[in-house]
């Protein structure tokens, strides 16, 4: 698809950090001119090096011809003042997640970009609304967001809230196609589809590790069910300290000093993850091979016992249902609620955002394959043994589960009558 398609054909980055760039190496290798802005100079000239040495290696690799790489690399050029961006078509800000900064910088585009202008946050977690609010112009803000790393990741998520135009929505479908990108539709809530569903999916490893529980068991049973990697080097390779800042910034985080407390200890000891060489795993100077770290499991056990967490036995199936129906029990409430459309949709962002396995289909997929009677039955078994805090099965997941239903012929009936 050309920009022509699209009406899009400059388009201007705010944050030169790694998503920044990996984000300006998307569009500009999609045909589009790119505008990297950043008010620091040495973190804008620190992106440039970054996005140009990213479509040099694709170069190298073959993935990328000689001269398509030349321009994608003329197609970046830089900036520091929102006034530049004064004839660009469309807006991604890719700062860090924190809505203050974020509202701060939408009220300069909403005074600095003409009308008409979509709008755009990669935010992954924050309320999509409250950063439009900033504006005089909601329906031109939509969320996009990217996933890490931005120029290899296929998936985008399209948030629409509440006042996002219909216009604005098929504009940044049409671009994240231009871009070679899958874009997935989803409603306004923390987290959104994936991250809302990986917060469930995580909060069990964690609880598992406080619980006794090593994080490389954890993650070879995910990874031998087919997961691209498990919960704890995911947690490491993102940078345990994303997750540290996003949870100091919710308001709902459950009344539980056990929730995500691994993963806040890690941090408040340094261990950021694969950027500072040590996390719930050590790393050596490549950053990306994992060792077992023996100075993590005496931080857990002492904290376990100073919450009162009791060691309990787990075998590798129940690693397995409580990872897996946690994610499904929040797909199916996800579902119920509106934010995602069908469950195809739900195991398309999970196949291609979170690394679960494409021959199980996606966590809804997969959940029809077992039986939604059988997942039913083990989020109620789950409750009995750990209480109904985390583990109250979702109405939609209990009505399909106990007439036998699934969640495709849920969809498709969906669908029918829409």
């Amino acid at each position: 698809m050309s920009s022509a398609n699209t009406g899009v054909r400059t388009v201007g980055i705010i944050g030169a950090g790694t998503m920044g760039s990996g984000i300006a190496v998307s569009c500009a290798t999609g045909g589009l001119e790119v505008v990297l802005i950043d008010t620091q100079a040495a973190a804008l000239e620190s992106g440039v090096r970054r996005s140009h040495a990213i479509i040099e290696g694709a170069v190298k690799k073959g993935r990328l011809a000689s001269a398509a790489g030349t321009a994608a690399r003329a197609r970046i050029g830089t900036a520091t003042e929102m006034a530049t961006l004064a004839a660009v078509d469309l807006v991604i800000e890719a700062v860090f997640e924190n809505l203050q900064l974020k509202q701060t910088i939408f009220r300069a585009l909403d005074a600095n970009c003409a009308p008409g202008t979509l709008l755009a946050t990669n935010t992954s977690t924050l309320d999509i609304d409250a950063i439009a609010a900033a504006t005089a112009r909601p329906q031109d803000v939509v969320g996009m967001h990217f996933f890490s790393p931005a120029n290899v990741m296929p998936l985008v998520e399209i948030v629409r809230g509440a006042e996002t135009s219909s216009a604005s929505i098929a504009t940044a479908l049409d671009v994240t196609r231009q871009i070679g990108k899958i874009g997935v539709v989803v409603g306004n809530c923390f987290g959104f589809v994936g991250n809302r569903m990986l917060y469930a999916y995580g909060r069990e490893n964690q609880l598992m590790l406080l619980e006794g529980v090593t994080a490389q068991r954890i993650d070879v049973v995910l990874e031998t069910f087919g997961m691209a990697m498990g919960p704890n080097a995911v947690g490491d390779l993102a940078g345990l300290d994303v997750g540290y800042r996003v949870r100091r910034e919710r308001k709902d985080l459950p009344d539980d000093p056990r929730y995500f407390r691994v993963a806040d200890l890690l941090v408040e000891n340094g261990r950021l993850g694969q950027k500072s060489g040590r996390g719930m795993y050590r790393y050596g100077a490549d950053k990306r091979a994992r060792e077992v770290d023996p100075e993590v499991d005496p931080l857990i056990r002492a904290e376990a016992a100073r919450l009162g967490v009791v060691a309990r036995a787990t075998s590798d199936a129940q690693i397995l249902e409580r990872c897996l129906y946690a994610l499904i029990n929040e797909g199916a409430a996800i579902l119920g609620a509106g934010i995602a459309a069908s469950a195809e949709d739900i195991d398309t962002i999970w196949c291609n955002g979170y690394g679960f396995p494409r021959a199980r289909g996606g966590p809804m997929a997969y959940a029809d394959t077992v039986g939604l009677g059988t997942v039913y039955d083990g989020v109620r078994r789950l409750a009995a043994v750990h209480g109904p805090r985390y583990w109250t099965a979702d109405s939609l997941l209990a009505d399909l589960g106990s007439r036998g239903s699934s969640f495709a012929a849920w969809s498709a009936q969906r669908a029918s009558i829409s």
